[in-house]
């Protein structure tokens, strides 16, 4: 039984990773197929630093990616203090619910609403140009910010709430409190949510294509339009650099992950040091 599970398992990793394994191999052909290996070259990546299309739409992708993160996350850390801090179970509830719509929303559906709601809203200010950049930065914010929602409530439940208040009552101010306190018990979460965020917004294609303007392409729009003629193995070489760059994020997420329990640690051990000072303000000691 353990052999066969074994075998299953080896399968199973093999069905999902050769496609990649195919891809960066390709990736370092010394002839123009994409099927057959002609010796080992970095023909095709120097290729692709010569595409200046291709080069111009990554950058357009990452400065895209960067900017949603970087909102969304801020936005997200938030709306998830906000929404911890409700008391009403039936508003929180509804909050919840209306965030979680992104999500649960097919991005066909999301990407055609969104684009409707952009040229209604250009044609009533008059504006010449109805989709561009920051119509899609809006739509990448909107269907990310859940995610770092998501991320970031988790470990506000985790976090106990008599230290806020322990922290003002030792002179804190609410601001510092929040810096000193919540921020850094947060963090991985918060992390956790600017990483996913990026990776949502870097290979989407369906929202950007519905939202972005003719004056500003994505990769995933590039690379898209490349298939329609044919594919080189240039574009393999640039999936390549993309797929290790996911894996330096995935590696820099599981580390954020893996720091839970130090979080855990440094919470027990702020908690012992506001009580003891607690009570020697109290006169208790």
């Amino acid at each position: 039984m353990k052999t066969a599970s074994r075998i299953f398992l080896v399968l199973v990793f093999i069905f999902l990773y050769a496609p990649l394994a195919v891809m960066i191999l390709i990736s370092f052909n010394g002839g123009d197929s994409t099927t057959v290996m002609d010796g080992v070259s970095l023909h095709w990546y120097q290729e692709m630093l010569r595409d200046g299309a291709t080069l111009q739409a990554l950058k357009n992708t990452v400065l895209l990616s960067v900017s949603s993160a970087v909102v969304s996350t801020l936005l997200g850390t938030l709306a998830a203090l906000g929404i911890h801090r409700m008391r009403a179970k039936h508003l929180r509830s509804a909050v919840m619910t209306v965030t979680n719509i992104p999500m649960m929303n097919p991005d066909i559906v999301t990407g055609i609403s969104m684009m409707l709601l952009f040229v209604f809203t250009g044609t009533l200010l008059h504006l010449d140009t109805y989709l561009s950049f920051w119509t899609l930065l809006i739509a990448h914010i909107t269907f990310c910010l859940p995610y770092v929602i998501l991320s970031i409530l988790p470990k506000l439940k985790q976090m106990d709430r008599n230290l806020p208040e322990a922290a003002m009552d030792l002179g804190c101010t609410p601001m510092q409190s929040f810096l000193k306190v919540e921020l850094p018990f947060i963090m991985p979460g918060i992390v956790t949510g600017l990483i996913m965020a990026f990776t949502l917004s870097f290979d989407d294609f369906i929202i950007s294509n519905f939202t972005s303007g003719s004056g500003f392409e994505t990769l995933t729009i590039h690379i898209f339009a490349m298939t329609k003629k044919s594919v080189k193995p240039d574009i393999y070489a640039l999936s390549t650099l993309i797929f290790f760059v996911v894996l330096v994020l995935l590696l820099v997420y599981n580390f954020a992950s893996g720091s839970d329990e130090r979080s855990k640690q440094r919470e027990k051990a702020a908690r012992k040091r506001f009580t003891l000072r607690l009570r020697e303000e109290r006169g208790e000691l």
